[in-house]
């Protein structure tokens, strides 16, 4: 099946969303390999001049001592008192192309260091005239907020004629789509979903309390990192908004539902409410340190299976299996979660009160509030973290049909359901279950009754299917595969020979993908 796209048209903008067979190219993120359309938005924002932008993104401390940083700092004293543009850097290649732009590949001119960019070029002449200006300044702008391991760099943003340049970071990986392809089954392992799942979930941690609400999670826009790790892209379709950070005594966790009737929301039906929130406090970075007292927890769900559980001997018919299992937890919990507080209470910042009215997104993705048009808020990128955790598990996402009419339909209506899966022994079973269970809370229709919709990331963190994630040193943990430098190819500019690698192949071997978290003596274990 071809992609297909529709366009809608709302009160806010218009929108482009794709979706695509299982043989078929999907929109991947050009941060990587291609580059895709961004979605309209007529709203006004306030901007950030380009200086602003170069002086902020001067020092930011995760970066400090890469050589990508260094190279742009070193440029910046070269520079003097002029700002940095388009003449300081070479182009090496063309990594993509979309709806409003190109994206290569480049380096800094003169440079010693061996460092390469992502140059996203937009011709902002072109994207006025598709009324896509809004979104690819409010792009530009979010891009110019981040500092976040997990979030992409924005090094230089400049103009020249009627262009527009973002230097951005350049992910050697790919991205989780062409990962998961490439994967023996054409899905990850449980232990390998959990650990992108994880830092994904931080990376929407960290937005959330920015103020920002993503509503693009995709596995293809999840790129890998020349460590390893991940780092969301595509941010042209995110909103700003008002953020309040609070307190959340542990005896709060339970997750509460409002009334479907309480609609007393303050609105911010556009991109244009920017007022900068408090300065947030992570909560991933809170005490690891968990005290526990274990009691009796039953959870019951259903599973089909063709392997048994115990004896790893094969079923001649499918069966479905309703279980009982002994969970460790804190005074208060619900089923399937655990507290994280350790008593203490927790910061969270979570933008519920944000609304927006724009049609926007991947159909698959869609969540049903988006679909309804009566306005959304975060609760939709827990709806998207569902949807992504179910096609990285199963290689589908869940509500797929023949079209895009009918995908949409069925995410309205039609009751989730997940495929019939084989299991080998106890440990895969109740991890599968879990995985479920999780999936279950993210994909309810109901965004009020959605897990992470009150309380955000807390929530979902708290959940067992993240049992043994050490949050606080999530960064420390050796990923399930690291691009090596493969082949190096040369190109001839400025009289010299230029040395980069061009992304690699996603190869495992069997012993990696039956072993994704071979941790040395240098990184602390994850599970």
């Amino acid at each position: 099946m071809s992609n297909s796209t529709k366009s809608y048209k709302d009160n806010e903008s218009d929108c482009e969303t794709s979706t695509a067979g299982p043989d078929s190219s999907r929109r991947t993120s050009w941060l990587s390999s291609s580059f895709t359309a961004s979605p309209s938005c007529s709203s006004s924002i306030s901007h950030l001049s380009n200086h602003d932008l170069n002086t902020y993104n001067q020092s930011k401390p995760h970066k400090a001592n890469q050589v990508a940083w260094e190279a742009m700092a070193r440029l910046r004293r070269r520079c003097g008192g002029r700002a940095v543009g388009l003449e300081h850097f070479r182009l090496l290649k063309r990594l993509g192309s979309g709806d409003i732009g190109s994206v290569y590949l480049c380096q800094i001119r003169g440079s010693p260091e061996v460092a390469f960019y992502a140059m996203k070029v937009v011709d902002k002449e072109a994207v006025a005239v598709k009324k896509k200006l809004g979104r690819a300044e409010m792009e530009k702008k979010i891009l110019g907020m981040l500092d976040h391991p997990f979030c992409p760099t924005l090094y230089a943003a400049f103009e020249a004629s009627h262009y527009s340049f973002l230097v951005m970071e350049y992910c050697p990986g790919g991205d989780l789509y062409t990962a998961r392809l490439r994967q023996q089954s054409k899905r990850f392992s449980i232990s390998s979903t959990r650990f992108y799942a994880a830092e994904t979930l931080v990376a929407l941690e960290y937005l959330h309390m920015m103020g920002i609400v993503y509503r693009d999670l995709k596995p293809e826009n999840v790129l890998i990192r020349g460590d390893g790790h991940v780092m969301l892209s595509d941010f042209d379709l995110s909103f700003k908004c008002n953020v309040v950070p609070q307190l959340l005594n542990h005896n709060d966790y339970d997750h509460q539902v409002q009334d479907d009737d309480d609609d007393d929301f303050s609105i911010c039906s556009t991109p244009s409410c920017t007022t900068t929130p408090l300065n947030p406090v992570i909560s991933c970075f809170s005490p690891a340190s968990i005290r526990r007292r274990r009691r009796k927890n039953v959870i019951t769900t259903t599973i089909h299976e063709t392997a048994a559980c115990t004896s790893g001997s094969v079923k001649s018919n499918d069966v479905s299996r309703t279980f009982s299992r002994q969970l460790s937890s804190c005074s208060r919990v619900s089923s399937g979660f655990r507290d994280l507080s350790g008593g203490c209470p927790s910061i969270f910042a979570e933008p519920i009160n944000a609304r927006s009215k724009s049609f926007v997104g991947t159909h698959e993705y869609l969540a049903p509030e988006v679909i309804s048009g009566q306005g959304h808020g975060s609760a939709v990128d827990w709806w998207t973290f569902g949807v992504f955790l179910y096609e990285m598990i199963f290689g589908t996402t869940p509500f797929k049909g023949d079209n895009n009419e009918k995908t949409l339909v069925n995410i309205l209506k039609a009751p989730l359901t997940f495929p019939k899966v084989i299991v080998n022994s106890q440990k895969e079973y109740d991890n599968m279950v879990s995985a479920q269970d999780l999936i279950t809370k993210l994909l309810v229709k109901n965004p009020k009754k959605r897990l992470g919709s009150l309380k955000g990331s807390i929530e979902i963190k708290r959940h067992e299917f993240f049992e043994g994630v050490s949050w606080a040193l999530i960064r420390s943990i050796k990923p399930p595969w690291i691009p090596k430098e493969e082949t190096n190819h040369k190109i001839k500019s400025d009289n010299r020979s230029v040395n980069y690698f061009m992304p690699p192949r996603f190869m495992m071997t069997r012993k990696e993908r039956d072993e994704p978290y071979h941790v040395s003596s240098n990184h602390f274990d994850y599970f």
